[in-house]
């Protein structure tokens, strides 16, 4: 009962990872100890898996001590006890990416949007890498649906060097899409420049001025990278947008204190309309094509930091690379279906009609799908090697499926000529129709890659077992025509008593016999007129449209000697008048004379 109890309140002090007040903000993203790589926090995936509606949301970014947990908690409405930890009031700073645990809800144009708002770890702070800071710039920009790049006073050459990813990400993602049907839409860009004072040119005209080319004459290679840089935001024209929001106050240290009435009132005037601006201009995620919701969006964020992690620097490649995974495997998926559906075995070419037309209709469905532009060639590339793999795989099952029915085929064939070869009555014209009727069969049902060697062989057992038939034939023919004068013989002279078919019969016998012997062969006969007014009448007789004696010899026979005995036992006492002259015999007649 102790060990009971024991367990009873160990098991009570477990810890539970539900979450069960949201009014507060997650860790969604962590540095690892190294703080070189990032890894997920279950509490903040649990917040966003929650939501069923399309999500939108806003990151900010920006660098370390430049006010981005005090400004998100200014657009919540929120204190900085109850919202983000502000660096300079705890102890407890923004490290990877938080997440506020109850979105905002909007009606964007018709749609009910839950709107996440991100606090990221600012830029450049001590014991970090540069890499680390990349990955979680990047991770920001893939999230988000609003960028809010927040700068204090001005922007400097590096804040234009480190946007070098969400325009490459832009270029890959969005820039190739037009209409309604975008593959991966980066998040819209909003240059927030907090000043003292907002006297002399406008944030626009500081962005406009930042943005444009620097002169380079010496040809160096950082400046012609960061000028491809201004090139490239120049081009995303509707996807920058500057704002300027002055100082709250001067005494920052004690911001988190203050109240709307001891604020600086153009602040706070400044503050609504940026929410306004946020609102305005905000909309859902959309990956490829359609919008997500919490457990869709964390899927989405899995793919993104797999793909961060991946190599030592991130790079829109790697995310391409990672995005374009699942897509090639729904492609490979669809390729091997419509594969799968073909019977094998198949000519060679129209299995390969087959395969463009599927390989085309495959690629067209990644071309609609895919992630990236210029990555995307590599994705295109493993793709199209990975079809071709599985091709080679088709092409052997129908190598296997034709060799297998060629060889039965063969087979059938060979059994076919077998039993020609042993005929009970020989008959040219029957072996000829079944050598023809294998021959054709085996032309139209033999298909695929194995055709053409089994035609080959098919070709030399046709032909050796037709020189043998014709070899045996007419020797076969001739001793069965030798039986068969002698058996008419003896049934014109003992039991239908018919002299004509007993003389016929004789006149056979003797033609074989002496014919042989005066030309010495039996072959030499095979070619004399008689001989072959003799095979033609076998043949019609044998073997014919309407009779196939061979399939019938038995049956008739049988039949014959039912006739014959029935003729011997019955026939002669009736009705025998109307045959031609008969064997007659006069023992019983009483003028028959007597001899001695």
């Amino acid at each position: 009962m102790v060990l009971l109890f024991l367990l009873i309140i160990s098991l009570s002090s477990i810890p539970s990872f539900s979450i069960h007040n949201f009014h507060q903000p997650f860790p969604i993203v962590e540095p690892d100890p190294g703080h070189t790589k990032l890894r997920l926090s279950r509490e903040g995936l649990e917040a966003i898996e929650r939501i069923t509606n399309p999500i939108a949301s806003v990151a900010v970014i920006g660098p370390h001590r430049s006010g981005k947990s005090f400004l998100l908690n200014q657009l919540l409405s929120l204190s900085c006890y109850e919202g983000f930890g502000v660096g300079h009031m705890r102890d407890v700073k923004t490290k990877g990416i938080w997440v506020w645990g109850t979105p905002i809800e909007l009606d964007i144009n018709g749609v009910r949007t839950s709107v996440l708002y991100l606090d990221t770890e600012g830029f450049e702070s001590v014991g970090k890498s540069n890499v680390y800071d990349d990955r979680i710039f990047a991770l920001a920009t893939v999230m988000s649906s609003v960028l809010v790049y927040n700068l204090p006073e001005t922007i400097r050459e590096a804040d234009i060097s480190r946007l070098s990813f969400a325009v490459e990400l832009a270029e890959e993602f969005y820039g190739r899409v037009k209409g309604d049907d975008v593959a991966f839409e980066p998040a819209k860009l909003l240059w927030l420049i907090q000043r003292d004072f907002l006297q002399g040119k406008s944030v626009q005209e500081m962005v406009n001025e930042a943005l444009q080319r620097v002169p380079n004459t010496n040809g160096d290679k950082n400046i012609d990278l960061v000028n491809q840089i201004r090139d490239s935001l120049a081009m995303m024209g509707n996807n920058n947008t500057a704002f300027s929001l002055p100082q709250p106050h001067i005494q920052r240290t004690k911001l988190c204190d203050m109240n709307d009435v001891e604020l600086d009132q153009l602040y706070v005037t400044r503050r609504e309309q940026l929410k306004e601006l946020v609102t305005s201009i905000i909309s859902p995620k959309i990956v490829q094509g359609k919008t997500l919701n919490g457990k869709e969006f964390v899927s989405f964020l899995e793919q993104i930091l797999d793909a961060l992690n991946k190599g030592e620097i991130p790079s829109s490649g790697s995310l391409v690379e990672v995005f374009n995974k699942g897509i090639i495997e729904r492609c490979l998926k669809l390729y091997g279906e419509k594969m799968a559906t073909l019977d094998l075995p198949l000519s060679e070419e129209y299995l390969q009609g087959v395969h463009n037309r599927s390989r085309n209709e495959v690629m067209k469905v990644f071309d609609q799908q895919h992630f990236g532009h210029h990555h995307a060639k590599k994705s295109t590339m493993q793709l199209n090697e990975e079809i071709k793999k599985m091709y080679k795989n088709v092409i052997l099952q129908n190598e296997y499926q034709s060799s297998k029915l060629c060889e039965a085929l063969y087979i059938r064939c060979e059994d076919k000529m077998d039993q020609l070869q042993i005929l009970r009555l020989p008959s040219l014209a029957k072996f000829n129709a079944g050598f023809l009727q294998c021959n054709h069969s085996f032309d139209h049902e033999c298909i695929g890659p194995s055709k053409t060697n089994y035609v080959t062989r098919i070709n030399k057992m046709l032909g050796k077992s037709r020189s043998q038939f014709i070899k045996e034939y007419n020797q076969r023919l001739f001793n069965w025509l030798v039986v068969f004068s002698l058996i008419m013989v003896v049934i014109g002279r003992f039991v239908i008593k018919f002299i004509l078919i007993e003389i016929g019969a004789w006149i056979l016998f003797i033609f074989l016999e002496t014919y042989t012997k005066m030309f010495w062969s039996v072959e030499s006969l095979y070619y004399n007129s008689a001989w072959q007014f003799i095979v033609a009448t076998w043949e019609t007789l044998v073997y014919n449209p309407i009779l196939d004696l061979d399939r019938w010899a038995i049956p008739l026979g049988v039949i014959m000697s039912l006739f014959i005995i029935y003729w011997w036992s019955y026939g002669r006492k009736y009705g025998s008048q109307w045959l031609l002259p008969l064997y007659r015999s006069n023992k019983n007649d009483p003028n028959r004379q007597r001899t001695d």
